[in-house]
């Protein structure tokens, strides 16, 4: 039998994160860094709390979640 790898919460939250925010960083599209954190973590909880468990699936909607934000914001917010 193979083990299960049992992630808890708070590092599943922790690795989705640096990853949406490692692709936003790299392709320029990480805006405030405050701002940044606060949507991605709201969006990364909020499925969480749905019951979504997989990390990839987590940081690429909170990427497309940021983008989108970040789209919809006067040119002052978005820079």
């Amino acid at each position: 039998m193979l083990p299960v790898m049992a992630e808890t919460l708070s590092q599943l939250v922790a690795d989705s994160f640096e990853i949406a925010w490692d692709y936003l960083e790299a392709t320029g599209e990480l805006g405030s860094p405050d701002i940044a954190a606060n949507h991605l973590l709201d969006t990364i909880e909020a499925m969480i709390r749905c019951g979504e468990r997989r990390r990839l699936l987590l940081s690429n909607n909170a990427i497309t979640a940021y983008q989108r934000f970040r789209a919809e914001q006067p040119l002052s917010l978005a820079s």
